[in-house]
């Protein structure tokens, strides 16, 4: 298969469908979770050889602590060990690490880790890989329009300064697994004129094959953010 990006700089995706993946193998949640985190790897690899320079994949939202505690402790869990294991990977491949959300309210042990991967992968350029960790949309707005306001004036260029991706080409393509068709909190002010692209597929199943048929989509598609 040929490689191609046509114009997206910036994609995101909800990672949906581990649960359900599981359980359609009779499989304990927890092994969802580890096939999810293998598609990640995928995915991140692909992403870098398709030319794309943001990823930001939805990795724990702030509503995903009402989740059981032993399934919170197996995803972050699987978090910190994806983040040891493939940091040489990163560094390898010129893969720039960024977090998202109010990930410094997360327990200690895993702060000091994101941390230490933040610092090493600082000066890569090739990808950025922006990981969403208690994440959400609505808070991160709060904070943005709160920073704005004590600085002076609210006003969209303010906020968006503030922005947890303020530093990150504009979001051009938002992807969602499973087939839910939902924000989920994710995104929602850079969503404002992102294309938005649904899959059926459970998020262990999807592959760069599936990433380039989102690509190709939304090659065709024609962006007028309003106009004509």
């Amino acid at each position: 298969m040929t490689i191609q990006n046509q114009g997206a700089r910036h994609v995101a995706i909800i990672m949906d469908g581990n649960g359900r993946w599981a359980k359609k193998r009779l499989l304990p949640r927890v092994a969802g979770h580890k096939a999810g985190v293998e598609a990640v790897r995928t995915i991140v690899r692909a992403a870098g050889d398709m030319g794309l320079e943001a990823l930001t994949l939805y990795a724990f939202s702030s509503e995903n602590w009402k989740r059981p505690e032993d399934e919170i402790n197996d995803l972050m869990g699987l978090m910190k060990r994806f983040i040891l294991s493939d940091l040489d990977e990163f560094a390898a491949n010129d893969v720039k690490l960024k977090v998202i959300g109010d990930w410094r309210a997360l327990a200690p042990d895993v702060v000091a880790l994101i941390d230490k991967a933040l610092e090493r992968t600082s000066g890569n350029k090739r990808t950025t890989l922006a990981v969403a960790l208690n994440y959400g949309a609505q808070d991160e707005l709060v904070r943005a329009a709160t920073a704005a306001a004590s600085e002076g004036a609210i006003t969209a260029e303010a906020i968006e300064a503030h922005l947890d991706t303020a530093d990150m080409p504009p979001l051009d393509l938002l992807i969602r697994t499973s087939g839910e068709v939902r924000l989920s909190n994710f995104l929602l002010w850079q969503s404002a004129y992102a294309e938005l692209y649904f899959t059926d597929k459970l998020w262990p199943d999807f592959a760069p094959a599936d990433l380039q048929a989102a690509l190709d989509q939304f090659a065709r598609r024609e962006r007028r953010y309003g106009g004509l």
